[in-house]
Parts: C-alpha cells; sequence; structure tokens
C-alpha cells in the first residue's frame, strides 16, 4: 500500500511513502484482526500529524520529507512509528527518529539519532560524482579488486552536524575472491573523508565438522518428481554459488540444490559432496526464522514473510560469512580445503541473519559505538538461536562461533580473553574494530542473563568480572533477550552509542517488566558492571 510522503515544503515532489510491516513481540499477542492495515495505517497518520503538530520537537521543516521504516503496535495499543528523512530529495544520514504515542494517537514521547533540524544553504556539491566516484576507487586501492564505484549525494548529519556529502560505495572482490564493498562518505563541500566502513557484515573463523547432525529438512517437491531445498513453510531457498567470486552475486545467481530421494548430504568432514554443507545452512536459517517468529512474532528479517536466499560455495578458499542486504542473501564460503569448513553452524547462521533484521529496524550504523552495538545484537541473538535450538552436538553456550572456531571466536563472560575484545566501556572504545567493541555490549548481555562471578553452565566454566568489583544477579538470557529485542525496534537508531543503549534497554524493561522490579535494576546493574554510566 502507497501513501503520500508527509513534507512541508512545496518544493518537495510527491513520493511514496513505505510502510512496514507490524511487528508484535510474543510477549503480547494481540488477534491478527485488531492489528491489521487499518490500525497499522491509523497509527501512521497519527505520526505524521505529531511530527507535524511538533515540528520543534521533531526538527521538522522545511525541504524536509518523511519514509516510514517500521511500526511497532504494543498489546495495550501504545504505537512506536519509526521514520527516515529527506532533506530536499535528498537521504539524511542519521536523521530518523521514533514517534512514541499513546492508542489515542496522541505524543507520549520521542527517541531521535544525533541530528534534529535539518537545513542546509544549498544541495548542489562543490565535488563532482565524477571526481569522488575516481577518488573512493584509489582509496579502496588494495581492499577492493575489479571494483566498480557509484556515488550518492546525501545529507550527512550522523554526528549531529547536516551537511553535504557524498556516499560512494565500492563493490568488486575481497582477499579471496569474496563479494567484498567499502564505503566512503566525504564531504560534498570540500572533498574531505568524513569516515570509511565495510558494505557487508562479516564474521570470520574456522569450521571443523558438520554442526547440527542428523536434522529434518523443510524442502519442495517439484514437478518432474526431485526435491529442492526450497523451504514452503519460511520461503529461504539454499543454493550452490558453485565458488562464484563476484561481487554481482544476487539471488538469482547460483544453482538450486535439487535431489532425487530427499536424503541430502553425508555428514563428514570436508565432504566432497556439495550438499553437506548445505544441510546445515538450510536448517539453521530455518531455526534463526523460528526463533525470531516463535520469540517475538516477528515474520522473517524485515518482518514480511520474506525467505532469505543462503549460498554455500562462495568463493574459492574463503573460511568465512556474511550478510549481504543488497542480495538479501546469506553466503558462506569453502574455508581453506585443509582445515576450515564452512562456517554455517547455529550461531554463526543466527548471527549473519541477525545483521539483516537490525538493518531492518534500528539500522545500526557498521562504525563507532553504533557499530559495536550491531555486531554485539549480531552475537547475541546468533547466541539465543543457538539456546532456541538446544541442539545435543552444539550445546548452547555463551562461546560465539565454538563450533566452527574452536575452541570459540568470541565469549560474553570475559570477552578480553580473545586478547581483542573490550570487557568495559571507555572513550577508546570506539576506535575499536567493531567486532572487538562489540565486547561491552555482550559482557553486558551476559551479566544481566547470567550474573557476574564464577559459575558453570552446560558444561562450560565462566568467571565473569565487573567494572567497579559489583555483582549482579542475572535474570536469564530469554529476559535479557527480550528487552535487547525492544530497545533494538522500538527505542534504538542509527547512531546509538553505549550510553543510549543503556537508556534504550531501561526503555525496553520498563515497558516489559516495570521499573520497580527485579529486571529493570539488573539492567542497569550490569550496564554499571560494564562501565557504561
Amino acid at each position: 500500500m502507497s501513501r503520500p510522503l508527509l513534507a512541508l515544503s512545496t518544493m518537495v515532489a510527491a513520493a511514496v511513502i513505505t510502510t512496514g510491516a507490524v511487528a508484535v513481540p510474543a510477549y503480547s499477542q494481540p488477534d491478527a484482526a485488531q492489528h491489521g492495515n487499518s490500525v497499522r495505517d491509523t497509527a501512521i497518520s497519527r505520526a505524521e500529524a505529531n511530527v507535524t503538530r511538533h515540528a520543534d520537537t521533531f526538527g521538522f521543516g522545511a525541504g524536509q520529507a518523511l519514509r516510514v521504516k517500521d511500526v511497532v503496535i504494543d498489546a495495550d495499543g501504545t504505537q512506536h512509528v519509526r521514520f527516515d528523512r529527506t532533506y530536499r530529495g535528498l537521504p539524511v544520514v542519521g536523521g530518523d527518529f521514533v514517534v512514541h504515542q499513546k492508542a489515542d494517537g496522541s505524543l507520549k514521547g520521542s527517541t531521535h539519532a544525533k541530528a534534529r533540524k535539518v537545513a542546509l544553504a544549498s544541495v548542489t556539491p562543490a565535488i563532482d560524482a565524477e571526481g569522488t566516484a575516481a577518488g573512493a576507487l584509489e582509496r579502496a586501492n588494495g581492499l577492493v579488486r575489479d571494483a566498480r564505484s557509484t556515488p550518492e549525494l546525501i545529507v550527512w548529519a550522523a554526528d549531529g552536524t547536516p551537511r553535504l556529502a557524498w556516499r560512494t560505495t565500492v563493490r568488486g572482490l575481497g582477499d579471496k575472491g569474496q563479494p567484498h564493498g567499502e564505503v566512503f562518505v566525504t564531504d560534498a563541500t570540500t572533498g574531505a573523508a568524513i569516515e570509511n566502513y565495510d558494505a557487508e557484515h562479516e564474521s570470520t573463523g574456522t569450521g571443523h565438522s558438520e554442526y547440527t547432525g542428523d536434522v529434518t529438512l523443510d524442502t519442495t517437491q517439484q514437478a518432474n518428481g526431485t526435491f529442492a531445498l526450497i523451504d514452503p513453510l519460511r520461503g529461504h531457498v539454499t543454493k550452490d554459488a558453485r565458488n562464484v567470486s563476484s561481487s554481482s552475486l544476487n539471488s538469482s545467481s547460483g544453482t538450486l540444490f535439487t535431489d532425487a530421494d530427499n536424503i541430502w548430504g553425508d555428514g563428514r568432514k570436508f565432504s566432497t559432496d556439495r550438499a553437506t554443507a548445505a544441510v546445515d545452512a538450510h536448517a539453521n536459517t530455518a531455526k534463526t526464522f523460528d526463533y525470531y517468529k516463535s520469540t517475538f512474532g516477528r515474520n522473517g528479517i524485515k518482518n514480511d514473510g520474506r525467505g532469505a536466499t543462503v549460498f554455500v560455495h562462495v568463493g574459492t578458499n574463503w573460511d568465512n560469512a556474511q550478510w549481504s542486504d543488497a542480495c538479501f542473501c546469506m553466503m558462506t564460503g569453502d574455508g581453506n580445503g585443509t582445515v576450515d569448513p564452512e562456517q554455517v553452524d547455529l550461531d554463526t547462521m543466527g548471527h549473519e541473519m541477525t545483521h539483516g533484521v537490525t538493518s531492518a529496524t534500528a539500522n545500526l550504523r557498521y562504525s563507532g559505538e553504533s557499530g559495536g552495538l550491531n555486531e554485539a545484537t549480531s552475537d547475541i541473538f546468533g547466541t539465543m538461536v543457538e539456546w532456541y535450538a538446544d541442539n545435543a552436538i552444539d550445546t548452547p553456550d555463551y562461546l560465539f562461533s565454538d563450533q566452527s572456531t574452536p575452541p570459540w571466536l568470541r565469549r560474553m563472560d570475559k570477552p578480553s580473553l580473545d586478547g581483542r575484545s573490550a570487557d568495559y566501556w571507555s572513550k577508546s572504545v570506539g576506535r575499536l574494530d567493531v567486532h572487538n567493541s562489540s565486547g561491552v555490549g555482550n559482557h553486558w548481555f551476559y551479566l544481566a542473563s547470567e550474573g557476574s562471578g564464577t559459575k558453570t553452565i552446560n558444561g562450560v566454566a565462566y568467571n565473569s568480572p565487573t567494572y567497579n568489583g559489583s555483582t549482579v544477579a542475572g535474570i536469564g538470557n530469554q529476559k535479557a533477550a527480550a528487552i535487547w529485542y525492544r530497545a533494538l525496534t522500538v527505542y534504538m537508531t542509527s547512531t546509538t552509542d553505549y550510553k543510549g543503549a543503556r537508556a534504550a534497554t531501561l526503555n525496553a524493561a520498563k515497558d516489559l517488566y516495570g521499573a520497580t522490579g527485579p529486571e529493570y535494576a539488573t539492567v542497569a546493574a550490569a550496564w554499571t558492571g560494564v562501565n557504561v554510566l
């Protein structure tokens, strides 16, 4: 369904406003008819009216237009409508906000990214697109090969100060032939570099086994009688990329896995049967889908019921996995062929596909503290997929990617044990690689779930310290995950940092469990325990 853009300037041409599906958490499952399109549309209309009525609060002025990104409706009728902004037709990075309103549509509050007021003297760049594209290619030399450069004019406001900028994506091949992209943001007036970050979200590791044993696969029988790895319940499709190492890999690429007797793979390490990796990928994608749906009522990554395309055997000698929003695909490589098999274990698949959930909701920027929160979100929910599956071979734990990267790639009780990750927040955390700055969020999740000190869980010994030597009593990972999901989908924005994540999770805990219970107190204590005050 389409609606006109809400705009305060007659200079902005009419466009289409995209409405997200209503996300209804499992803790508040109303009757489906209650929250149909009419309720969603009413919530959006009221939110638009609130933005216009309270323009100063939202920093909404001339030349701006809104695009609905997501809508969350609580069981009591409270509504949370998430908007992105444009300015004179250009996307505003860091100008997103959430309108919180009561069931009657009256304004309850708001959550903002860094920028509020957005206005520029001119949207004509002093640096042209061709020069920007060439400069980005030069900067990407050594990072991306066989590259092409695509510049886009934007309003950059991620640091709170709006300015005209070029966001240039350079796509090509990475160091091992995998699809790879780099994004370069430059000032469109001066040409000065603003920031650079990966276009894809990656998790690097090594695998040593087939991870989930004998499993049930949901497949589709075709007209010719053969079976295909097309999940008829969830919609995802699993394909063989045939070791294609092209940045143009998309959902129509590759070869669909088919089989005559509906019996797939051989369960062996370093199998020559190409379907063996596909078994784990197909099954663990289903587990990820089921976790989000059964726990939060989320119907697919974008909450629209759409299944992803899952590729195995991507690139050559690539022992990595990544999620691509542009392709709406999960991609896994072959490893090195002698030590490292494909990275298709439960928490890794859950991690990568959670990047898609984050992109569809708060869209945490993949840079600085927001990038650390983005990675922590994927580690948290990848871990929760593993706990949800409760597989006898891949026993639930707080060791991320322990099956594919023994003894583990990251761990949550004391992230610094990997020699790189941060246990606690400091002013320098935002300068770390996002996979290492995620340690602060991962440590918070462990403390909130299990508490501080020593303990053994499912045969694994943990010892989680706190920054100030305090004692934290956990509330269990299901409650901690519910609080994080609520914070992600309702309160976090693209520029949320760790201090903002504390506020977001406290708001979420108050919504779910009240402000006087142990859940709220534990959320606060766990953040204090990682030095986020």
